[in-house]
């Protein structure tokens, strides 16, 4: 419930439709305070225990939807302060001694931002966990490999799904340093200059959960870079769901036809009933523009601001909040909607042998019969040019056909086909079935190491 009685020119410094999300986190920072006051004698433990009470049916009363949020009151920690007197009478004023709204709000917002990286990097690992399995189970399906989205050379399909677990790899390192530079407690910085009391702010960042306390009181009120450590990782994964979606969206074309994407993830159209329109991974791929948008937005507020605390910090949640709910939203997808795409291997297969794909393995094997590379790869776009102008296939093409080219080429060269193509690339990180089973195995136990 809210009461909407605020006057118009109020309501434009309203934050509490949004950051009434944080009242978890502003109800512990305010537990954890009054406790850490009444330990050090600035209030007795009859107010202390007071007011963690009164806290707790507060935040109680918010889960159950049966709190009055006033839009009088402006933002969240106001509305809480305020139904603490209600409950609780004069001790409620006690609450705020020794800190101000600046400290306080930084400290519910890194709380937040610690327990929704948590949250992320959970969800990334799912989607690895999807691609793992993809991965295992297209250990022997060949597909193209593009470059310029043209077809390149043949590669593992197992080998591809485990590029986006790379990705994701980095995506979730990221979201882990980002929660180290968080995991710092702003609380008893007050309103820039620290606090007048004897604080014991160690205490309450282990009551808290922070592993360390902030060291200078006008940088901890106006920090905000952990929010951009969060926005850039976001804008950063999105980036790479985003390529994964342009390429399922490709995939799943009667163009490509190499995978099915599960009904539930695809749309039909409102007047052609044969539709199955990729729409989940093209929302996934718009929402990436989105997600940078939020990043830019905080950048461009923080740049121009002064020490310390100003108004305008209130301008860093709404697009935060929009990120996390956007992000989680499309991995909480993907992981599904890979996990349950169908890979038409022939369909895949049928692509790698129409092309030209092997045109490098042609110029290997000239390289290895003493051709100069530079030479072998003339010769060998003398011959494609050749082989397409006839309509035929490398394979399709006669020994003596490939003389004409190269008097290097021998009986040998029959015997380069897509298989053989792969097992040529036997270095770290290549496509060859042993290297691409070793990177899978490799994959299963950093998730293994990560709980998953």
């Amino acid at each position: 419930m809210t009461d909407n009685s605020s006057h118009p020119a109020k309501s434009y410094t309203v934050s509490l439709h949004y950051d009434r999300r944080l009242y978890k986190h502003d109800v512990a920072g305010s537990i954890a305070h009054t406790k850490m006051l009444a330990r050090r004698g600035v209030i007795t433990d009859k107010d202390a225990e007071l007011i963690a009470t009164g806290l707790a049916a507060i935040r109680e009363e918010i889960e159950l939807g049966e709190f009055l949020w006033r839009d009088d009151l402006e933002d969240l920690h106001m509305n809480i302060e305020a139904r603490l007197h209600q409950k609780i009478g004069e001790a409620a004023g006690k609450v705020h001694t020794g800190r101000s709204r600046n400290d306080q709000v930084a400290t519910a917002m890194r709380l937040y931002t610690k327990e929704v990286i948590i949250k992320t990097v959970a969800s990334v690992r799912a989607l690895q966990r999807a691609l793992v399995t993809q991965a295992e189970a297209n250990l022997t399906t060949i597909v193209p490999g593009y470059t310029h989205l043209q077809r390149a050379q043949p590669v593992l399909l197992a080998h591809h799904f485990l590029a986006y677990f790379h990705m994701l790899e980095r995506d979730a390192a990221r979201f882990q340093e980002a929660h180290r530079r968080a995991d710092v407690m702003p609380l008893g910085s007050a309103a820039l200059a620290g606090a007048a009391y004897s604080l014991d702010r160690e205490w309450v960042a282990r009551e808290l959960g922070f592993s360390r306390i902030s060291e200078n009181s006008m940088d901890a009120v106006s920090d905000r870079d952990f929010v951009l450590d969060y926005q850039y990782a976001a804008a950063a994964c999105m980036m790479h769901l985003s390529r994964f979606a342009e390429e399922l969206v490709l995939w799943s074309s009667e163009e490509f036809g190499f995978v099915r994407l599960a009904d539930q993830f695809t749309t039909g159209s409102s007047i052609m009933p044969q539709k199955r329109n990729p729409d989940f991974a093209e929302l996934a791929r718009g929402k990436t523009g989105r997600v940078y948008g939020h990043l830019v937005g905080l950048l461009t507020v923080l740049k121009g601001l002064p020490l310390t605390y100003n108004r305008d910090l209130q301008e860093d949640k709404e697009g935060f909040f929009d990120t996390v709910d956007t992000l989680l939203a499309t991995l909480g997808v993907f992981a599904p909607m890979v996990g349950t795409m169908i890979v038409r291997a022939d369909r895949m297969l049928q692509a790698t042998e129409a092309g030209y794909m092997l045109a490098t393995d042609l110029a290997d094997y000239l390289v290895r019969r003493g051709v100069p590379f530079r030479k072998a790869h003339g010769v060998v776009a003398e011959l494609t040019k050749y082989a397409a102008s006839k309509g035929k296939t490398y394979k399709q093409l006669g020994l003596e056909e490939y003389k004409k080219f190269s008097p290097d080429f021998a009986a040998g060269v029959m015997d380069i086909t897509e298989e053989a193509s792969l097992a040529a690339r036997d270095v770290p990180g290549g496509t060859a079935p042993a290297r691409v089973l070793e990177q899978l195995e490799a994959a299963k136990t950093t998730l293994e190491a990560a709980g998953g």
